[in-house]
C-alpha cells in the first residue's frame, strides 16, 4: 500500500452505465453519473439499478462512483429528494454532488440514522454549480460540512495554489478537459430567461453557441453573423504536472452528455499522461484506484469531439479561448487543397484518408462547411458531393476518422489488477498465498498428502495458476519456495485452488489507508458545524428554490435570500416589465471586449465604439454587455 502518498483521481463522466464501465475500464479512477432526477444534465439520468451495477464494477478496483444531486431543488420535489439520497446511502455510492443546500439538510437528517444502522455515508462535494472562485467560499463549505469543493474552470494555477495553501485539508476537484461555459457555473441564467430551460435544473439550451451581431450603442454593427460568446474546449493535458504540485487531487474530464468513443479516447488519454508523471514523481504521489488498463487502440485527443483547445485562464487571461467561427467539432487539421479537378480534389499534408471520412474547412465568409469523402485515391479524395465554396489553399480539418472510429468499436481495454501466488511448503503442508496489488491477501493450505512428483511440477503449477480469464486479475508473478514444486497435484486440483483464493479476493474489501493528503477512505463527511455565518458573495444570486434551503441561509445570516430565478415569474422574456430589474442573464470572467484587442487596462486599444455594446441574435434575441472592469469581468444583462 501507498501511506504517506498524495492519492491523484482521474474522474470521467458517464452519460450512461456503458460510459461509466467504459471509464473505468479505460483508468478512470473515478466516474460522476446522474440519477433520474437533480442532475445538472437532465438528458443524462439513470436508473438507480443501473448506478448500483455501475459501483459494484468500479469498487473491485478500488474506484469511485460519484451522484450527482447537483440542480436546484423545488418544494414539491423534497420528498423524491429525501428518497433519491435514501437510495444512494444504500447503494454505497462514494460521494454525492450538490449544489441546492436542502440536500446538505436532509444529508444531515439521514446521516444519524444510517451511521447506527452501520451504513457508510457518502461524502459530501460541492458542485462546480456553487460557483467556487475563492479560499473564503471554500472554508465555508468546509465548516459546512463538504469534504471537497469543485473549483470554478475560470481559476488561474495561482488561484488554485493559494486556495490549496489556505485550506490544505479540502479535497480540490478542477477541470481539465471538454467543453467551456461562457458564464461562471451556477450563475447563468440565460437559457431559462429566453427558452424557459434552466441551466440550473439540467435543460441548458446552449444560448452561449449562438450567432449574434455585435452592435454599438448608435446601431453600428461591428461584427456579424459571428459565435461571440462560444468558447474552445479545455485541454490541460500539459499541465497535470502543475495541478498536482498546486494541490488538485481530482482531474476532472467534462462530457455527461458525450458517447463511450469518446470516454474511451479522452480517458486513455489522460490516464497515460497521468502514469507517466506520476512515474517520475513516485516518491509523492499515486493513483487512488487499482489495475493495469491494456489498449487495443492509440489514444489520440485530435480524433475526439472538440472545438480546439485552450488552457482557458490557468496561465491568465489570454485572447485565444473563443472560437467566433464556428461552435462545433473541427476535429484535426489534415492539410490544405491543393488542386481542384471536377469532382476531386488533392491535399498537400501527411494525412492518410479512408471512404466515408468527415471533413471540413472554412470558406471565404469564415463559416464552417462539412463534407463525406466517398472514394481515396492515394491523396486525391472524391467527395459524396464536391463542396461548391472549397478552394485551392483552403486548410482541411477532419471532424470524423472513420477507421479510428472503427477502432474504437466494441471491447477496447482490458482494466485486471495484478496478483502475486507463492506456492510453499509450512509445516510439511503445501500452502497457497495470493496478494493483489490493492493489498488484499488469502491463504490456502492444501490438506492432502499428494505424492512426489516423477518431475518438477513447477510450469503447470504456474500455468494454471495464471489462468484466470475473465476475472478482474492476471497473474503478476508466481513464486514456488521450498521445493513445492516436488510434489504432484492434478491440474483440476490446482484449478480449484485457483478460483477458492479468487474468490477469497473478491470477497474481501480492499484495505484503507491511513495518513497523507489522500482522498477519501471510509471516514465520514465531517459534521456541519451550524453556526458560521456566510459572506453574501457565498450564495448564488437568485437560486434558493425551497424552503430549507431558505431558513439554512437564514440560520447563517443571509434573513433575505433572493428566491430561484425560475420562480419569478418577472424574469422571463416578454413578461419582465422592467428588464433593468433581472439580474445578469451570464457573469464571465471571459470580456469580449479583451478578446477583440480592446481592454485598456491590459494594454489593448482605446474602443472607437460607443457603449454600451449589444448582442443581437437573428431570431431577435438581444442582450447588452456590461464590463465590471473593478471585477474584471463581463456582464450580460436582459434588454
Amino acid at each position: 500500500m501507498n501511506n504517506g502518498l498524495r492519492k491523484i483521481e482521474l474522474l470521467a463522466p458517464a452519460k450512461n452505465l456503458e460510459c461509466g464501465i467504459a471509464a473505468i475500464d479505460h483508468g478512470a479512477d473515478a466516474v460522476y453519473i446522474g440519477a433520474a432526477q437533480f442532475g445538472a444534465r437532465q438528458t443524462a439520468g439513470n436508473s438507480t439499478e443501473d448506478i448500483a451495477e455501475l459501483t459494484r464494477y468500479a469498487h473491485q478496483f478500488g474506484a469511485a462512483v460519484y451522484v450527482t444531486v447537483n440542480t436546484i431543488v423545488y418544494e414539491k420535489e423534497l420528498q423524491a429528494l429525501e428518497h433519491l439520497l435514501r437510495q444512494l446511502v444504500e447503494m454505497s455510492v462514494d460521494a454525492i454532488l450538490v449544489q441546492d443546500m436542502a440536500v446538505l439538510e436532509i444529508y444531515k437528517k439521514l446521516k444519524a440514522e444510517y451511521v447506527a444502522r452501520g451504513y457508510r455515508m457518502p461524502a459530501l462535494h460541492a458542485s462546480t454549480q456553487t460557483d467556487n472562485r475563492c479560499a473564503d467560499k471554500v472554508e465555508w463549505l468546509k465548516e459546512n460540512g463538504f469534504e471537497r469543493v469543485v473549483l470554478a474552470r475560470e481559476l488561474s494555477l495561482e488561484e488554485i495554489t493559494n486556495i490549496h495553501k489556505a485550506h490544505p485539508d479540502v479535497e480540490l476537484e478542477a477541470f481539465v478537459h471538454g467543453a467551456l461555459c461562457v458564464s461562471y457555473s451556477g450563475a447563468c441564467y440565460a437559457s431559462q430567461y429566453f427558452f424557459n430551460r434552466s441551466a440550473n435544473r439540467g435543460e441548458c439550451a446552449q444560448f452561449c453557441r449562438m450567432a449574434f451581431d455585435l452592435k454599438d450603442s448608435d446601431g453600428e454593427t461591428l461584427i456579424e453573423d459571428s459565435y461571440l460568446l462560444s468558447l474552445k474546449d479545455m485541454c490541460q493535458l500539459d499541465r497535470l504536472g502543475d495541478l498536482l504540485e498546486a494541490g488538485v487531487c481530482s482531474l476532472k474530464v467534462e462530457g455527461r452528455l458525450k458517447d463511450a468513443n469518446y470516454v474511451k479516447n479522452v480517458v486513455a488519454t489522460y490516464s497515460e499522461a497521468l502514469n507517466a508523471y506520476i512515474a517520475k514523481h513516485s516518491d509523492k504521489f499515486c493513483r487512488s484506484s487499482f489495475g493495469k488498463c491494456s489498449y487495443t487502440f492509440t489514444p489520440a485527443l485530435e480524433k475526439t469531439f472538440n472545438r480546439g483547445f485552450t488552457h482557458y485562464f490557468f496561465n491568465g487571461r489570454q485572447k485565444d479561448i473563443s472560437s467566433f467561427n464556428t461552435p462545433k467539432a473541427m476535429g484535426e487539421y489534415v492539410g490544405y487543397v491543393k488542386e481542384i479537378r471536377r469532382g476531386s480534389f488533392n491535399v498537400a499534408g501527411m494525412a492518410m484518408f479512408a471512404n466515408g471520412d468527415g471533413l471540413c474547412f472554412f470558406n471565404r465568409q469564415k463559416k464552417l462547411e462539412g463534407f463525406r469523402v466517398n472514394r481515396v485515391e492515394n491523396n486525391r479524395l472524391f467527395p459524396l458531393t464536391m463542396p461548391k465554396n472549397l478552394e485551392p489553399g483552403m486548410a482541411l480539418y477532419r471532424n470524423n476518422d472513420i477507421e479510428f472510429e472503427r477502432a474504437m468499436q466494441g471491447k477496447t481495454s482490458t482494466r485486471k489488477l495484478q496478483v502475486r501466488f507463492v506456492v510453499d511448503v509450512v509445516d510439511s503442508k503445501l500452502t497457497f498465498t495470493a496478494t493483489d496489488e490493492c493489498g488484499r491477501k488469502t491463504k490456502v493450505v492444501f490438506n492432502e498428502n499428494p505424492e512426489k512428483a516423477q518431475k518438477s511440477q513447477h510450469d503447470n503449477i504456474v500455468k494454471q495458476l495464471e489462468k484466470l480469464g475473465n476475472t478482474a486479475w492476471e497473474a503478476e508473478d508466481v513464486r514456488i519456495l521450498n521445493s513445492a514444486d516436488e510434489f504432484f497435484i492434478p491440474s483440476s486440483r490446482l484449478a480449484a485452488l485457483r478460483r477458492e483464493m479468487i474468490e477469497a479476493l473478491e470477497n474481501t474489501a480492499i484495505p484503507t489507508t491511513e495518513g497523507g493528503d489522500s482522498l477519501r477512505n471510509i471516514k465520514s463527511a465531517s459534521s456541519s458545524k451550524g453556526t458560521t455565518t456566510v459572506n453574501a458573495d457565498a450564495i448564488n444570486i437568485a437560486n434558493v428554490a425551497n424552503p430549507i434551503a431558505q431558513a439554512y441561509y437564514a440560520a447563517h445570516g443571509v434573513k433575505n435570500a433572493p428566491k430561484a430565478f425560475e420562480l419569478n415569474p418577472n424574469y422571463k422574456a416578454g413578461s419582465a416589465t422592467d428588464a433593468s430589474a433581472v439580474p445578469p442573464l451570464m457573469t464571465c470572467r471571459y470580456c469580449l471586449r479583451y478578446a477583440l484587442g480592446y481592454c485598456v487596462k491590459n494594454g489593448g486599444k482605446r474602443p472607437t465604439w460607443h457603449e454600451p455594446l449589444y448582442l443581437e441574435a437573428k431570431n431577435g434575441m438581444r442582450v447588452r454587455l456590461a464590463f465590471n472592469c473593478a471585477k474584471c469581468q463581463m456582464e450580460v444583462y436582459a434588454e
